[in-house]
């Protein structure tokens, strides 16, 4: 089904029944994702005195608590009341929902002990082109993304200036295949995070950060348009669903 969306004031025409979804399923399985330093999620059944929330033990309906971090957990999105003293939630962060969108995969730079995304690979594939949201794919890009223990592991993460470039450049949404766009232990300094929200110069209250999501290999670098679907929680961050588009 086609549809004609407006997007940067201008229209681009998709075809609804083609997603591309690129989040990761949360589940209370061992092959949940994991960050943080966090157990997996716990999925279990309500128990009042001898009821017990299951079909399977007798009741009409299945009714099950959720115990979760959105930060840890898989796909989440977050607003800059991650990091801020002062509440900012991500339910107010978003007012609109599609969003024009780039794919980009980049192959992290040893530096030192660590993984960079630099500036330059990131300028290298953005180019002249201005989205609203950009996606980034890191290499080697494999489906155990979708279950991978991060904690300890020091992953690779987003130079501070290649955010203070994205948002520069206009980009409000950024998306990537990590737990976080910064180092797993950077005693707090979060200068990615801080670059792309603009902390403390002139915070962004509409941009958003989303990771853990996983761009599989068949799904090609270039112009997409993005739905960020995001649950309504009152929460810095929430568990969200990306899905993509390809412009027809």
């Amino acid at each position: 089904m086609l549809a004609t969306i407006n997007t940067n004031n201008s229209k681009v025409t998709i075809d609804l029944s083609k997603p591309l979804d690129i989040s990761i399923v949360m589940s209370d399985s061992p092959q949940n994702p994991l960050a943080w330093y966090l157990e997996k999620p716990e999925i279990s059944a309500v128990q009042l005195g001898d009821w017990v929330g299951k079909v399977s033990k007798g009741a009409a309906v299945n009714f099950n608590n959720i115990s979760f971090n959105p930060h840890a957990h898989g796909t989440h999105t977050e607003c800059l009341g991650h990091i801020t003293d002062s509440f900012y939630s991500v339910n107010d962060a978003l007012k609109s929902f599609f969003f024009t969108a780039e794919v980009i995969t980049i192959s992290p730079v040893l530096i030192q002990e660590d993984y960079v995304l630099t500036l330059d690979a990131v300028k290298e594939k953005i180019k002249n082109k201005t989205p609203k949201a950009v996606v980034i794919r890191t290499m080697p890009n494999t489906i155990s993304k979708t279950s991978r223990k991060y904690s300890n592991t020091n992953w690779p993460y987003l130079d501070y200036k290649a955010a203070a470039f994205l948002r520069d450049l206009g980009v409000q949404h950024l998306l990537i295949d990590l737990p976080s766009v910064d180092k797993e232990k950077d005693d707090g300094a979060l200068l990615a995070h801080k670059a792309f929200w603009n902390i403390p110069q002139g915070p962004r209250k509409n941009a958003t950060i989303t990771e853990f999501v996983y761009v599989n290999d068949t799904i090609k670098d270039g112009p997409y348009v993005l739905n960020l679907q995001v649950a309504p929680f009152e929460n810095d961050a929430a568990p969200s669903r990306p899905v993509l588009y390809e412009i027809a």
